[in-house]
């Protein structure tokens, strides 16, 4: 299938690794031009290098999302770098899964205001495009109350009701906004792994809740990402993808 991608201008955050490392790729696979951030320079730069070698342009910076300054800095640059911005991804979580104060306030910063703030620096060049789409990556723990803390879950399912907000408030203007909730992602460096080593009976007790027997690999979620972000899904607006291996219990009508 031709996702329709091809000249098309894709801005991630969180982009050297993981889900958010396996959605640029894919996007430059598909032709698009490709813009990430992530707070470790040399790992944007090194992901900017692999992005050029696909054939595609590609901008990066090294951006804590959380400062607002920063973060509409690099969409503007990105955007002018690009010449313009179809596909916004926010991908980056402060996966602060402890039940404390500090875990609210870093996922509102993180999590949640990183997003709001993408999408509002983002609008001007959206607004241009003729294929925009924005895609928040949330979590199952936002759908179903888990091991994590309270403030992830919180959070995560506030970001599912923002991207549909935004689906009805955007339609009228031909944006479409999605959200995409996956299960528990392992990969070399991920929380996963690092639960792996440093919490086995966690991961085991993880690892046994999906019948599949098995975590999610980046790129299988970065595909759903991919294919709702790509006007090949043109006409689906408003909904939560949830790529998790039936993980969870809960029926979704």
């Amino acid at each position: 299938m031709d996702l329709g991608l091809k000249g098309m201008k894709a801005l991630v955050t969180g982009g050297t690794k993981g889900i958010g490392r396996q959605c640029a790729e894919i996007f430059a696979a598909e032709g698009a031009d490709v813009a990430v951030c992530a707070r470790n320079g040399d790992e944007v730069a090194a992901t900017v290098t692999a992005l050029e070698a696909a054939g595609v342009k590609a901008f990066g910076r090294s951006v804590d999302v959380a400062d607002k300054a920063a973060l509409e800095g690099f969409v503007a640059d990105a955007g002018a770098a690009l010449g313009g911005l179809d596909i916004v991804v926010a991908n980056v979580s402060a996966l602060a899964v402890a039940d404390d104060e500090a875990a609210w306030k870093a996922g509102f910063d993180v999590d949640m205001m990183h997003t709001v703030r993408l999408v509002t620096a983002a609008m001007p060049f959206l607004e241009a495009s003729k294929a925009a789409s924005i895609t928040a990556i949330s979590s199952v723990s936002g759908r179903e109350t888990d091991f994590t803390g309270p403030a992830y879950g919180a959070y995560k399912a506030a970001l599912v009701h923002y991207m549909h907000g935004l689906a009805v408030k955007l339609a009228p203007k031909m944006i479409r906004a999605n959200a995409v909730s996956p299960g528990n992602t392992y990969f070399p460096g991920g929380i996963w792994n690092q639960i792996e080593t440093g919490n086995p009976e966690l991961f085991a007790q993880a690892l046994a809740l999906n019948p599949t027997g098995r975590m999610a690999k980046p790129e299988e979620v970065a595909r759903g990402v991919v294919f709702l972000a790509s006007p090949a899904s043109s006409f689906t607006t408003g909904t939560n993808l949830v790529v998790d291996g039936a993980l969870t219990k809960g029926v979704q009508l």
